[in-house]
């Protein structure tokens, strides 16, 4: 586990060092006039940043030391890249990039096989998308995304969703030192629901408060699936009198619930 591994890639991560606001933009006003130096302190002061994002990864059977190299280099694009006049955090700005080094590394290392038309697509939407962060310091919609690249909206979705990782429904997402909430605890079961619960209960005493022909309509129309025509013919009417006789029934219900 990456909590009790001092050392990643040679790096001795407890000693680390931490980078105020003012050192970060001294830092980067001299990187900006060519001071190269500069972009190594920049470098080894944010390698924290780096542990913190690649943490998100460490279940995917990958060896830290790898996530790390790869998130660095996210890290180096993101100081390249970072603009000061656009009065944005750098870290704002670097861990979504941070992030999609590391997801573009595992997608190439998926086992899930996608076509080679739809990965061309997804890198170029990809690469569209970081040059977008890079200009406007935000995430760029996905009309943006495909306004440049001059296709359907829709085919550029398709195409990221092919590629991207599944996850699993045990993925802990959040902890806060007690239990840890996982992406299942996240996903709302749209069939078990307070709510529906207590409308099915609605229902069922506004359908007791009808009388006998209407409840037996509704039910077959609605609790087993049939026609009016089907329902006209168990029953012995016609299939008007039953729209009728449905529609009053309806009306009658929404009174009660």
């Amino acid at each position: 586990m990456l909590v009790n591994k001092v050392e990643i890639c040679g790096v001795n991560t407890s000693k680390l060092p931490v980078l105020t606001g003012s050192q970060m933009r001294a830092l980067f006003e001299s990187l900006q006039s060519g001071d190269t130096t500069a972009r190594s302190k920049l470098i080894n002061g944010n390698l924290r940043l780096v542990l913190s994002v690649i943490q998100r990864f460490t279940n995917r059977g990958e060896y830290v030391d790898d996530l790390f190299q790869v998130g660095c280099i996210g890290l180096m694009k993101s100081i390249d890249n970072f603009d000061l006049s656009q009065n944005v955090k750098f870290s704002t700005y670097a861990v979504p990039m941070i992030i999609g080094e590391i997801r573009r590394y595992l997608r190439d290392n998926n086992p899930i096989r996608v076509s080679r038309s739809l990965r061309d697509i997804a890198y170029k939407a990809l690469q569209v998308r970081d040059s977008l962060v890079s200009k406007h310091s935000r995430e760029p919609s996905v009309s943006e995304i495909a306004g440049k690249l001059k296709m359907p909206r829709e085919e550029v979705v398709f195409a990221l969703d092919a590629i991207q990782e599944p996850i699993s429904l045990f993925e802990p997402i959040y902890h806060d030192g007690g239990d840890p909430i996982f992406v299942m605890d996240q996903i709302s079961d749209e069939k078990n629901k307070d709510l529906n619960w207590l409308e099915g209960i609605a229902i069922r005493d506004a359908l007791g408060k009808l009388n006998e022909r209407e409840r037996l309509i509704l039910t077959l129309r609605f609790f087993e699936g049939k026609t009016q025509m089907e329902v006209a013919e168990e029953i012995g009417i016609s299939q008007a009198q039953v729209s009728r006789l449905e529609k009053a029934a309806l009306g009658h219900m929404k009174k009660h619930i």
